[in-house]
């Protein structure tokens, strides 16, 4: 049996958990923000979490990748860079995010493309909305992406039908049903994401 050493001289993290919340929509007229500010304030109701809020719209990072071992433009990799060391500073992500032809919309997947390894070894958690599939092919995807990027989806999630029809005043309609699901997910989100930090700390987490 190969032994893998901690690090004798790491001791487990404290303090809250920082949880991005990431707004995976960019179009016009979008509703996303809508949701995730929901989402945000049922989070930060928690003492053991820190929530840090982070729109796509603001890192509109192009579609092309730079060739791997090549630096992109620096617009780009300043752009690159604030991002990466937004998600790279998160214990966990929650990704709020609508459906678009049955997949995943493409400024949130560029943006996933364009980050590494700050996804790893890290618990993403999912509020999708929309029509009446309310999202759920999108999130389909998102866990195959995630698995790959070596995060560890959830299996809880959040899901909005009609989610134009459900929010009225910047809340869902049937609140006391909606927060339930929230915490529900944030208390799964929150498990792994204590257990991963503590992990990521006593042994550095390798590919």
């Amino acid at each position: 049996m190969t032994e893998h050493p901690s690090n004798p001289t790491s001791t487990a993290p404290t303090g809250p958990l920082h949880v991005a919340v990431i707004v995976g929509s960019v179009r016009a007229g979008r509703f996303g923000p809508t949701v995730a500010r929901w989402f945000a304030e049922q989070a930060a109701q928690r003492d053991d979490v820190a929530v840090e809020s982070i729109d796509l719209i603001d890192y509109p990072l192009p579609m092309e990748l730079a060739t791997p071992g090549d630096a992109p433009d620096e617009a780009t990799g300043r752009l690159r860079d604030d991002l990466a060391e937004r998600l790279g500073r998160a214990d966990a992500f929650v990704v709020v995010t609508p459906e678009y032809n049955n997949t995943i919309p493409a400024a949130l997947k560029n943006a996933i493309d364009w980050i590494f390894d700050e996804w790893a070894a890290k618990p993403v958690g999912f509020v999708s909305y929309g029509g009446m599939s309310g999202g759920l092919w999108a999130v389909a995807h998102l866990r195959h992406v995630f698995t790959e990027l070596h995060a560890v989806p959830l299996r809880e999630s959040l899901i909005f039908h009609q989610a134009w029809n459900k929010f009225d005043g910047g809340r869902p309609r049937d609140a006391e049903e909606s927060e339930v699901a929230a915490k529900t997910m944030l208390n799964r989100l929150v498990w792994w994401a204590d257990a991963l930090r503590t992990a990521r700390a006593l042994r550095p987490y390798q590919r």
